[in-house]
């Protein structure tokens, strides 16, 4: 059969993933030549062979890539004959505007953890062991395509060893851009929070900073993508002290095991939280805590019966893990409510209050990240917070070329998403924007992306609350760049988010939307949270909602949940909750609440006034400590036919203070308070499906914060098949405000 020349494009995420070293051993096992080489979209390959070899290298392509790559797609075509002496691996293609999906970083593959463990190998004890299934890819790049030059490792000049395993096609490093070895590569030292070395012997550096935190000393590590501040998980003092130190007085910490088996001597650990905690993602997992454990978990996660669990991510974690051989507590590296810190002096200078040593390296990091964090509800994978190993791709595609867009995002838990090619990149989680570092982080991150890819935004979008730091920012570089500003409304943005996942933005049958989360400003400028949207025809039309009730004392109601009970129940009840508030406080709340304007329908007040009426939580110690509490004391409960309290009231808008006031009076009978509880989010659950069935929705689209509850989704996949209904979450998006900048996108461009 005669052999014909052709050339292959493909797109997606090829770039950092060992995609060029798996495409020339392929070529070489079935006798191809040709070449490949990287390029601002992708890769492209050119080959000479006949058409059934062609057809046989495809299909290798599609299903034996590399497990952490991920095709988009895969065009093909024939092009004049061209002979080739041989199949090789050609220099990228430079100075274009890139177009393909940036690469997160890889948690360490168990080779390489074979490797630093074994006393014969040459990279034993390297702490900054990689290949190309695993280490930093987006924390270190610079610039694309991703080869060696374009990230942080361009200082390291590869050792003859070293080269020589790029060079060799069957090594496990061929065309590795990350890598080094400890004749190359990344060096550590540790210092004393005075600034001094007092160690830097590579070889037992690891043993010093084991004993360091043995010993109850609070350590900053730089590991791969910033720094995280540890101690001893099995030493209340040292756990104490970190809190005092950085202002953290009950928030969870999470906690890195050295093993996964060792992690099941403490916890219940389903088949899928295996997988996910020992996925190239090793994200944190909240997990179910043991009766008994070698934690100190009510220190770790007050009040909590889950407690948040990683693996180490990186070989330097791995290798201290190994001699410590026992979980350390592994929070950001930052002062309280800032982000994550990179850079040496930085880190001396604000950590310097709160670690007694520092263990830096002389890796640089571009874009710092925290830890990905996710729970399970049964099967159902929630993600709570998407950071390391999930940003900066969300693998959807525009189905129209458009102006380079720019989505700003929300406040709290921001994030931004910029599509400024045929991609769509949803940024690290950010945090809260009225903190100045944070604020300055995320106007940094954005300006790095617009040099990363060579583009200015065109369209900016923004949330219609006008004091929103993300839409004054997103007005600043909309002058900047003089571009259109468009303003979408929170809660659909968070609908948008859903449809957009779940590709029903064209679907022609009607949908509800069901958006539940603590604050938004709505469209009557009145405080949106618990709001059902009926979206049809690409038109959204919020059709109902939770009744609304006094939104009072600004920011404070949000963390004070005793207020959101005060302003739930009528004055004639209010007194049940006297002992809540001491005189003045009492008289001023009642003055505001008889002049008050603004009203709310926030589902997450809801929650803070029943952890609340349940004597829970009446201040919170930190965000949505209140929803937390109460979900874990309502997995107490044994009763496996809870109560709808709602059951005879089918009213719309749904009667908040009826639910608040029944709750209230079932606890004062005597019911118990996991008991109350479960009921409560059983009755938000039928309240639902209730809604759908009494307007005839079988679709039924829920987002917002709430939705992280897992009791809850586990309650509305539970019963969707009984009730005729499909239910729709977020699935690759957090449900809480992350996802507010792929809404806003989703929803303003895709529907223009």
């Amino acid at each position: 059969m005669n052999s014909k020349s052709y050339q292959i494009i493909i797109n997606g995420r090829v770039q950092g993933v060992g995609f060029r070293p798996f495409v020339y051993n392929l070529a070489q096992n079935l006798d191809i030549n040709g070449t490949i080489l990287n390029n601002a979209f992708g890769v492209i390959i050119q080959l000479t062979t006949t058409s059934d070899k062609l057809q046989e290298f495809i299909h290798n392509l599609n299903i034996n890539c590399p497990k952490v790559a991920h095709i988009t797609t895969l065009q093909h075509k024939e092009v004049p004959l061209v002979t080739y002496s041989k199949f090789e691996i050609i220099p990228s293609e430079q100075g274009v505007n890139i177009d393909l999906p940036l690469t997160p970083d890889f948690a360490i593959c168990a080779s390489c953890q074979d490797e630093i463990r074994d006393k014969k190998n040459p990279r034993n004890q390297y702490p900054f062991t990689t290949c190309v299934h695993c280490g930093p890819r987006f924390s270190i790049t610079k610039s694309f395509p991703f080869d060696r030059n374009n990230t942080s490792l361009e200082k390291f000049k590869m050792c003859p060893e070293c080269d020589a395993e790029y060079q060799h096609p069957s090594d496990k490093r061929f065309h590795s851009q990350t890598n080094s070895c400890s004749n190359c590569g990344v060096k550590l030292w540790l210092e004393n929070n005075q600034g001094e070395t007092i160690h830097k012997e590579q070889n037992s550096i690891l043993n010093q900073v084991a004993l360091l935190i043995s010993t109850g000393n609070i350590l900053a590590i730089k590991n791969n993508s910033g720094y995280i501040l540890c101690c001893d998980a099995t030493n209340t003092e040292s756990i104490d002290k970190l809190r005092r130190r950085k202002k953290r007085s009950a928030k969870p910490f999470a906690v890195i095991y050295p093993s996964l088996s060792s992690a099941k001597d403490d916890f219940e650990i389903s088949e899928l939280e295996a997988d996910e905690l020992t996925s190239s993602i090793a994200p944190i997992v909240l997990l179910k805590n043991k009766i008994t454990t070698n934690i100190r978990t009510q220190v770790i996660a007050p009040n909590l019966d889950q407690t948040g669990v990683m693996l180490p991510s990186s070989a330097l974690l791995t290798l201290l893990l190994d001699i410590l051989k026992k979980p350390i507590i592994a929070t950001s590296g930052n002062i309280h409510g800032s982000p994550i810190l990179s850079e040496e002096e930085e880190a001396r200078k604000l950590l310097n209050p709160i670690a007694d040593y520092f263990l830096h390296n002389n890796l640089d990091i571009h874009f710092p990240q925290d830890d990905s964090v996710v729970r399970f509800a049964n099967e159902y994978r929630i993600i709570l917070r998407r950071s390391r190993g999930f940003a900066p791709n969300y693998f959807i595609q525009p189905s129209k070329k458009t102006l380079p867009t720019l989505a700003m995002g929300a406040h709290l838990k921001s994030t931004f998403t910029y599509v400024p090619n045929h991609h769509v990149y949803v940024s690290p989680y950010f945090g809260n924007l009225d903190n100045y570092n944070v604020s300055q982080r995320y106007q940094n991150t954005i300006d790095q992306f617009i040099e990363l890819f060579g583009t200015r935004p065109k369209t900016l979008l923004i949330d219609k609350h006008p004091q929103y730091q993300s839409s004054t920012i997103g007005h600043s570089l909309a002058e900047k760049y003089n571009g259109e500003i468009i303003e979408m409304q929170h809660h659909k943005a968070h609908l948008f988010s859903v449809l957009g996942e779940h590709n029903l933005l064209n679907n022609r049958d009607k949908i509800m939307g069901v958006i539940w989360d603590g604050t938004g400003l709505g469209d009557d400028n009145q405080i949106w949270g618990g709001d059902f949207f009926d979206y049809q025809n690409h038109t959204v039309r919020r059709f109902t909602h939770f009744q609304y009730f006094d939104w009072i004392a600004n920011d404070k109601m949000a963390k004070e949940p005793r207020l959101a009970l005060f302003s739930l129940l009528e004055e004639t009840s209010r007194s049940l909750i006297r002992h809540k508030f001491n005189d003045t406080e009492w008289t001023i709340y009642n003055k505001t609440i008889s002049n008050n304007t603004l009203k709310t329908s926030s589902v997450g007040r809801i929650f803070d006034a029943m952890a609340s009426a349940l004597d829970l939580v009446d201040i919170n110690n930190y965000e949505a400590e209140a929803a937390m509490i109460l979900e874990n004391c309502a997995n107490k409960s044994m009763n496996s036919k809870p109560i709808d309290y709602l059951m005879n009231n089918d009213q719309e808008p749904i009667a908040s203070q009826i639910l608040i006031l029944t709750a209230l009076e079932d606890y004062r009978r005597g019911s118990s308070q996991s008991d109350v509880a479960k009921n409560f989010i059983y009755t938000l659950s039928r309240s639902i499906f209730r809604i759908a069935n009494n307007n005839n929705y079988k679709m039924v689209a829920c987002s917002g914060g709430v939705f992280q509850n897992a009791m809850l989704v586990e309650m509305l996949l539970g019963a969707a098949k009984g009730e005729g209904v499909h239910i729709y979450l977020n699935k690759d998006l957090s449900p809480n405000d992350e996802n507010i900048s792929f809404g806003q996108w989703i929803g303003c461009v895709e529907l223009d």
